[in-house]
């Protein structure tokens, strides 16, 4: 996409600092998070049990930064879906855009869970773990294909979710986006305008207007996130540490190294069979692969997503628009293909069930057709139920894993937003609609607009 300084030869321009650059100041954030976070775990809770005040602070700065990300969000996701679905219009293969990214979700999501299948047989970390079965507890929040089919249905307007909670005798209510059911709204709404004709065209028009609203508030949250992830990235350290990781230490790492490996050689693999530069790739998605690894969220994540895609890497805004949110509800090779694999293969394991061909088939099913139960939401355990229940394991495996859950989270969010970025680049590129010199640039600038753009 154009840009007000992409026609400014590099010569031209000033050349910022190293201390200027984004990618940069998000890096010295990630070391500065994790010194505080180890100071303050060495701090530990006061005499009463109490988290000491640097651990206090790190936990508001990363969780203030993920709710400013959050609460973009849905309008996000509703002005960008309506403004590509009347954008899609334009283009001549459209409905081939739609089922070619549908297509590749489902082929890296199936690589992704074949790897997992495959590390969890190999290394059998149910057999090689110091968790006893005492540890083994049902999870509070479970994962149905029915909870899901009707978790599909908007309940309002909105896609808004109420919850309740009594702690102490008393009472708090808080309020929630279910963002599968805000896609579905938005779909509708913008198909029902293009079905109206020209009576739509003041209502396309605003929402038009209200969407480059949206994004001048995105970038400045955005321009947050060397902040935000001190926070996040300090607090994860002072809350979880390392220590948890030595009793899952087999399962732990064959969950990083499938994901190392859907990540660093999977994606290259893909990319340069379709005559894409990889590392081009991870220097243009890399903002938003540090973000999704320190937030845990992909949803979180979904503003930057879409701006590294379109801007980084080439993708029309048209496309970008509808396929990054759409993989951001619907694309985790992290947490719905990788992690719900090894993870019901240990479970299996443990409690000496074994598994048959048919049970393996069962979990790659579950991982490329169900991974929108996700929904976006931070961890995983929602598939994980999901995935268990099919496979009739017992549910209380679910509470052998919390431990290390939140380290792992780190992780898998990062290889979602990854492939979240990854398939809208093949499909544009194997579409002939990628802006090659976009992509091939890589560098990243400050546009005059507040967006991040590439440089010449």
């Amino acid at each position: 996409m154009s840009s007000p300084i992409s026609s400014v030869p590099r010569s031209a321009r000033e050349q910022k600092p190293l201390y200027a650059s984004f990618g940069f100041q998000v890096l010295v954030a990630m070391v500065v998070g994790l010194a505080l976070g180890y100071v303050a775990r060495q701090m530990g809770p006061d005499d009463a049990g109490v988290a000491n005040w640097l651990t206090v602070t790190l936990s508001t700065i990363g969780s203030s930064f993920v709710s400013l990300l959050r609460a973009l969000v849905p309008v996000l996701v509703f002005t960008a879906i309506v403004a590509s679905i009347a954008n899609l219009r334009e283009l001549n293969n459209a409905a081939r855009l739609v089922w070619q990214t549908l297509i590749w979700f489902a082929i890296t999501a199936l690589i992704a869970v074949v790897i997992g299948i495959a590390l969890g047989l190999i290394l059998q970390p149910g057999l090689h773990t110091a968790v006893t079965e005492s540890a083994a507890r049902a999870p509070s929040t479970t994962g149905s294909w029915l909870d899901f089919l009707k978790g599909l249905i908007p309940s309002n307007i909105l896609g808004l979710s109420a919850s309740t909670r009594v702690t102490d005798g008393s009472a708090s209510t808080s309020l929630s986006f279910n963002v599968l059911q805000v896609l579905v709204i938005s779909i509708a709404v913008g198909v029902a305008a293009l079905r109206v004709g020209p009576a739509a065209d003041p209502f396309l028009a605003f929402n038009r207007s209200f969407l480059k609203v949206v994004h001048k508030l995105l970038w400045w949250v955005i321009r947050l996130t060397p902040i935000g992830t001190i926070g996040l990235l300090g607090n994860a350290v002072a809350v979880y540490g390392w220590d948890a990781l030595a009793q899952l230490g087999w399962y732990s790492a064959a969950i990083y190294i499938g994901l190392a490996l859907v990540l660093f050689v999977v994606y290259p693999v893909l990319l340069g069979a379709n005559g894409l530069n990889p590392l081009r790739f991870f220097q243009g998605a890399w903002p938003a692969i540090q973000l999704a690894f320190v937030s845990r969220s992909s949803i979180g994540t979904l503003p930057l997503t879409e701006q590294v895609t379109e801007n980084n890497l080439g993708v029309p805004r048209e496309y970008a628009a509808f396929a990054v949110p759409l993989g951001a509800t619907t694309k985790m090779d992290g947490c719905a293909s990788i992690y719900p694999a090894i993870s019901a293969i240990f479970v299996a394991q443990f409690f000496g069930v074994d598994l048959g061909v048919q049970d393996y088939l069962l979990i790659a099913f579950v991982s490329v057709i169900g991974s929108a139960a996700t929904a976006g939401l931070t961890g995983a355990t929602v598939m994980l139920t999901l995935t268990l229940s099919t496979l009739g394991l017992p549910l209380e495996g679910v509470g052998l894993l919390l431990a290390v859950d939140p380290i792992l989270d780190m992780g898998r969010t990062a290889v979602n937003v990854a492939g979240q970025a990854l398939v809208p680049t093949i499909v544009a590129r194997r579409q002939g609609i990628l802006d090659q010199a976009a992509y091939d640039r890589g560098e990243i600038v400050e546009a005059s607009d507040g967006h991040l753009a590439p440089a010449e």
